[in-house]
C-alpha cells in the first residue's frame, strides 16, 4: 500500500511510534550493549556473553524477563535493574534510529501533499521522547506534532485523540491511525476514526 492508495479527502495522519515508524529492537538492543559493556566493567562479566543473553531473552520471553535472565545468569545485585531502567529512559545511542524505509516515504509524500503528521504514542513519555530524539528523520521533524498517551490516559482510551481533535480543530473524518496494535485499533474504534496496519505499508 502507497500514500496514492488512502482516501484524498484524509487531511490528518496519527502514527504511533515502536514498531510503525522503526523497529522497537533498534533501540531496545543499542540500550542492552550499552548495559553490557556497564557489567563488563563494574563487575568484569563478557560484555558479548550479557549481550547474548538478554537478546535471545527479548527474542524468546519478551522485553520484560530480560533483566531477571542476566541477573539469574551472572549472579547481578538488584541495583542493575534501575540502571538498565534508567538507561531504557536516558541512553546517549551509538546509532540514530532509522525509519523504516517504507514509512520514510509515507510520511514525505504526506508532508508533500501539505498535509498533517502526528505521533500519538503510549509508554514512558521521557522514553519516548527519548527515542524521537534519536530518530533520523530526514527533515521531518519540523512537521511533526507529537502527543504522549500516558501523560492522560494510554491508549486504548481515546482522551489523547478527543484533544488533538479539538487542539487542530479537525474532525473525526480527517484523520487516519497507521497502528500495529490491538490498543490502538480499539483506541481508533472508540474515536469513531478510521484506521491502517502498518504492516500493508511494511
Amino acid at each position: 500500500m502507497k500514500y496514492t492508495d488512502i482516501d484524498k479527502r484524509k487531511t490528518a495522519f496519527i502514527f504511533e511510534l515502536d514498531n510503525v515508524l522503526y523497529p522497537e529492537k533498534d533501540y531496545l538492543y543499542q540500550v542492552y550493549y550499552l548495559f553490557a559493556n556497564l557489567i563488563e566493567y563494574t563487575e568484569l562479566h563478557d560484555a558479548k556473553a550479557v549481550l547474548g543473553l538478554m537478546t535471545s531473552t527479548y527474542e524468546n520471553e519478551g522485553k520484560d524477563k530480560v533483566f531477571d535472565r542476566v541477573k539469574e545468569r551472572f549472579h547481578l545485585d538488584e541495583k542493575y535493574r534501575a540502571s538498565l531502567d534508567n538507561q531504557m529512559l536516558t541512553a546517549k545511542l551509538p546509532l540514530k534510529l532509522l525509519l523504516f524505509k517504507n514509512m520514510l516515504e509515507l510520511m514525505q509524500d504526506i508532508v508533500v501533499d501539505r498535509k498533517k503528521l502526528f505521533i500519538v504514542t503510549n509508554g514512558n513519555p521521557e522514553q519516548q521522547l527519548n527515542k524521537i530524539k534519536q530518530t533520523e528523520w530526514h527533515g521531518l521533524e519540523k512537521y511533526l506534532v507529537c502527543y504522549f498517551a500516558d501523560e492522560t490516559t494510554p491508549k486504548p482510551e481515546p482522551d489523547i485523540i478527543h484533544l488533538l481533535l479539538k487542539e487542530h480543530n479537525l474532525q473525526r473524518r480527517d484523520i487516519v491511525m497507521i497502528e500495529n496494535a490491538e490498543e490502538d485499533r480499539l483506541c481508533a474504534q472508540a474515536c469513531g476514526i478510521d484506521c491502517l496496519n502498518a504492516e500493508q505499508f511494511l
